[in-house]
């Protein structure tokens, strides 16, 4: 698979297994996706977004996958107790995706042979356990699909290069090195 084929495939996953209808299904259908406009959380979304990327991102960079995974267990576990939705219960979420879609992406470049052998879930597995995960909390505080798609779209669009520029700084140089390279051309 090239390169460009993967990150294709790892695309379709996350978003069939997160935020499209596989990740809410049946449920948003209960809860309602009729809704015109996407409600509006009582705090800056945005920011809300880059800080729970920028807290996850120097915790990975520092101490690894298995601390992030930690730290986001930790944090549905202290959110998911509150009686209505908020802004640390979205980082939770947001944290979950970033992490996730990042370690999607890179085992998907590994042949199945190498993640079994490090003991690693596969890239479907990941998405799939990621996809139940957020689907349960989104159901929780019954948010639409609506509401959710909105909330990856942000993600993707404030928190995924806040993450990557954290915790992949040489590769996020390496491509600005190479868009300079074209522009001059």
């Amino acid at each position: 698979m090239t390169r460009f084929n993967s990150l294709r495939f790892v695309a379709a996953l996350v978003a069939a297994s997160f935020f499209a209808g596989g990740a809410l299904g049946a449920a948003a259908t209960e809860v309602g996706t009729d809704e015109k406009a996407v409600e509006a959380p009582a705090w800056d979304q945005v920011a809300n977004i880059r800080g729970a990327a920028e807290r996850l991102g120097r915790l990975h960079r520092a101490r690894g996958a298995k601390a992030a995974y930690e730290l986001i267990d930790n944090c549905y576990k202290t959110h998911s107790l509150a009686s209505t939705y908020g802004e640390g219960f979205e980082a939770c979420i947001v944290q979950d995706y970033l992490e996730t879609r990042t370690l999607i992406q890179i085992y998907s470049r590994m042949p199945p042979d190498a993640l079994q052998k490090a003991g690693v879930p596969s890239p479907q597995m990941l998405a799939d356990t990621m996809g139940q995960r957020i689907s349960a909390a989104f159901q929780q505080y019954q948010k639409t699909q609506t509401y959710a798609d909105e909330v990856r779209r942000l993600v993707d669009q404030h928190g995924l290069p806040v993450f990557v520029a954290i915790v992949f700084p040489e590769a996020v140089q390496a491509i600005e090195n190479e868009k300079s390279k074209q522009q001059k051309k």
